[in-house]
């Protein structure tokens, strides 16, 4: 089921909020990273090329249902992937309220590092990686914006719903992760477990958890691995 759409206003509060935060971090940088929400009647995503540490509520991209820019500046280029998470996610057990996309440096990294054919970029290092964000497929490189690379999104979502472990993150080779739950807050903590999971596995590569390990997580905290 689909979380509840938080109101616009609140919605616009908090893209802000977490803009800046993540920005004033290093989860972002210059113009990169963006950040979108479903509300009731359509979206709010950040303009493009805009700074997240610096957004303005009052000009960030209003659409309608349908996609179509209605209010604020020039939606971000990645609006086709952003619309393509919230429509393939909708009908697993981790739908898609807001989307947050970074850079991260260390998911970069990894990524940069990583086998071109790997299916997914991290493996399953601690239990508050597999409880708070599992699986992150990795997704073959295409251009920023590159239609082909929503529906290569939409397609992970789908094959791992149907493979009983639900996703909330992707990793797009060398461009970075898009996370996304049932808020900016909650979107943003998913991000800050998986980029600290990639440092940790650029810092110290180790054995994964093995299947009892993960097999009791599931059972204790419902864990989508």
């Amino acid at each position: 089921m689909s979380p509840a759409p938080m109101s616009e206003a609140r919605a616009r509060e908090e893209i802000v909020r977490v803009g800046r935060s993540l920005f004033e971090r290093g989860y972002v940088h210059a113009t990169a990273g963006n950040i979108s929400v479903r509300l009731a009647d359509g979206y709010l995503i950040t303009p493009t090329d805009a700074c997240l540490g610096t957004l303005d509520p009052a000009r960030l991209a209003r659409l309608d249902a349908q996609g179509r820019q209605t209010g604020g500046d020039p939606a971000s280029k990645t609006l086709a992937l952003h619309r393509r998470i919230y429509e393939a996610s909708a009908g697993t057990a981790a739908p898609a309220g807001c989307v947050v996309h970074s850079h991260s440096t260390h998911l970069v990294a990894c990524s940069l590092r990583a086998d071109p054919a790997a299916a997914e970029l991290l493996p399953p290092l601690t239990p508050y990686f597999v409880m708070k964000v599992g699986r992150v497929p990795h997704i073959p490189y295409h251009r920023p914006g590159a239609p082909e690379a929503a529906e290569a999104v939409a397609r992970a979502i789908a094959r791992h719903a149907e493979a009983g472990h639900p996703i909330r993150a992707v990793m797009l080779a060398r461009l970075g992760p898009n996370v996304w739950h049932d808020t900016p807050a909650a979107a943003m903590a998913t991000l800050e477990e998986l980029e600290e999971t990639a440092r940790l596995w650029l810092l110290a590569p180790a054995a994964p958890l093995n299947t009892a390990q993960i097999d009791e997580l599931r059972r204790a905290f419902n864990a989508f691995w």
